[in-house]
C-alpha cells in the first residue's frame, strides 16, 4: 500500500529551525541526496512558506491545486500534505521553519493570531497580490549575511513573526468558511472548548456531552475542516500544549502531567511517545 511520506526538516548548513532557500538549490540538494519525489504528495512535520518572485506555475496543498505568480504566497503548516506540481516554471524561496522555531521565539498572541499554524483547516494556504515579499526577503538576506550576530536569531525569528501578521492581515477576511455557517460556528466552539481546558479532557464524549449533541455528530463537524477526527485534534493540541509548558515554564515533568490531566506520568510519557516519536524527557533534553 502507497503511504504518504513524512519530511523531517533536514538542513546542510547547520540550521537547526529555520532555513531560507531558494527553489533552484532545494531542487538541487534534493537530486543531489534524493529521499523523495518532491512532485509527489508529500507530510511536513515543520511549516512552511512558498514565496514566488517570479514566473507563474502551480501547487499542490491538500490534493487541490492552487495557480502561482509573482506575489502568491502559499503557507503549508506542520502536518499538512503538499506537492510541487511540473516543472518549475516560477522564482522564489521556501521558508522553512520548525514547530519549536515558533514555540520558543513567537509571542503566544501572534500565534493565536496566524491561524494558518495550528487552524490551517479553516483557512486557505494561498495568498495572493502580497506586496511585501521583496522587503521581507531583502531584511532576511540582510540579517543572515551580517557580520554582527548579537541577537541574531532573535531579530530573524521577529521578522518573520511580523511578516505572518501582515501575510494573516493580508488574507483575513478574504475567503468565507467553505462549509455551512452552522457547522463552521459549531466546529469554533469545539476548537475554543478544546483550547480553553475547561474539560480537561481528551474524551470526545465529554466535548459532544458540554455542546449537546452525539459522538458521532461532532467527528462528522470536526471532518469537514480538519479531514480527520474529534479525538486526533483533541490529541493535537494536548502535545502542542505540552510541548508548549515543557518550553516555557521551569517545572518538572511530573508536573507537566499532572496539569495537563494525567494520573500517572506512565501514561503522560506513552501519550507524548506516541504522537512524536520521542519521550518527554528526551524532547525536553533537545531544546
Amino acid at each position: 500500500m502507497n503511504t504518504i511520506p513524512n519530511i523531517a526538516f533536514q538542513s546542510t548548513k547547520d540550521a537547526t529551525d529555520i532555513e531560507f532557500l531558494n527553489l533552484s538549490e532545494l531542487f538541487s540538494r534534493i537530486d543531489d541526496a534524493p529521499n523523495h519525489n518532491p512532485r509527489l504528495p508529500h507530510r511536513l512535520n515543520f511549516f512552511a512558506l512558498l514565496i514566488v518572485t517570479g514566473g507563474t506555475g502551480s501547487h499542490q496543498v491538500d490534493l487541490k491545486k492552487y495557480p502561482l505568480m509573482q506575489g502568491s504566497v502559499i503557507k503549508i503548516a506542520k502536518g499538512q500534505v503538499h506537492a510541487f506540481l511540473e516543472e518549475l516554471t516560477y522564482d522564489g524561496v521556501l521558508v522553512a521553519f520548525t514547530e519549536e522555531f515558533v514555540l520558543k521565539y513567537f509571542s503566544r498572541s501572534s500565534v493565536d493570531f496566524i491561524t494558518h499554524l495550528y487552524n490551517y483547516h479553516i483557512s486557505e494556504p494561498l495568498v495572493d497580490n502580497c506586496t511585501f515579499n521583496d522587503s521581507f526577503l531583502k531584511q532576511i538576506h540582510q540579517e543572515t549575511t551580517s557580520n554582527n550576530t548579537y541577537a541574531q536569531k532573535e531579530i530573524i525569528a521577529k521578522i518573520v513573526e511580523l511578516y505572518l501578521l501582515r501575510l494573516e492581515r493580508l488574507s483575513h477576511g478574504s475567503q468565507p468558511p467553505r462549509h455551512s455557517k452552522s457547522h463552521y460556528a459549531l466546529f469554533i466552539q469545539f476548537k475554543n472548548l478544546v483550547e480553553s481546558r475547561e474539560l480537561n479532557s481528551r474524551n470526545v464524549k465529554d466535548y459532544a456531552e458540554s455542546m449537546s449533541m452525539s459522538a458521532k455528530h461532532l467527528n462528522s463537524i470536526v471532518r469537514q475542516f480538519t479531514l480527520n477526527t474529534a479525538k486526533s485534534f483533541i490529541d493535537q493540541y494536548v502535545i502542542l500544549e505540552i510541548k508548549r509548558t515543557i518550553m516555557s515554564r521551569r517545572i518538572s515533568l511530573k508536573e507537566v502531567a499532572y496539569q495537563m490531566g494525567f494520573d500517572e506520568v506512565t501514561n503522560f510519557t506513552k501519550f507524548f511517545k506516541k504522537h512524536t516519536g520521542v519521550s518527554p524527557r528526551q524532547y525536553k533534553a533537545s531544546l
